[in-house]
């Protein structure tokens, strides 16, 4: 079973065309969509609304910086200090380039920092390759897949 994709986006124009690159991709994994930095916790967590979901993390987490309630570095910290979540890819996917964003998110251990690239075809672009290279390309930590659900080329 594929693991699904965590995307945490609140402006509607930008999750739009995030959902449309990951289509476009065609990658098999479901999308999980949330708008705000306490949905995603409670969806990583397995609380609220997300108590009763599947057991076991996404493939990747796509996380925007500047989000209501609970912002993008708050769920990066609670993530990485997760032990049972410390290994899921969280790329934080933002239109900052504030030197101290970029810098905190590291020193939390972010896994990639991506600016939002402004212009339509790069951005579609961008989240494409993104979803591709976490979902597909990355090799998860040992431990992470049960054996029956690892890739195995003869």
């Amino acid at each position: 079973m594929l693991k699904p994709i965590l995307l945490v986006e609140d402006n509607p124009k930008d999750l739009e065309l995030a959902l449309l690159a990951l289509e476009k991709s065609n990658l098999a994994n479901e999308v999980i969509t949330v708008r705000d930095g306490a949905e995603a916790l409670d969806y990583l967590f397995r609380r609220g609304a997300y108590s009763d979901r599947v057991l076991g993390n996404p493939a990747v987490v796509l996380l925007d910086l500047k989000l209501p309630k609970v912002d993008g570095i708050q769920v990066l910290e609670a993530v990485k200090s997760e032990p049972s979540l410390q290994a899921v890819p969280v790329v934080m996917l933002t239109t900052s380039r504030e030197e101290k964003d970029l810098l905190r998110s590291y020193q939390l251990g972010v896994n990639a920092y991506v600016v939002k690239p402004v212009a339509f075809k790069e951005f579609i672009d961008a989240i494409q390759e993104l979803g591709v290279f976490w979902a597909v390309l990355n090799e998860p930590p040992p431990g992470s897949l049960k054996p029956s659900q690892r890739m195995t080329f003869d």
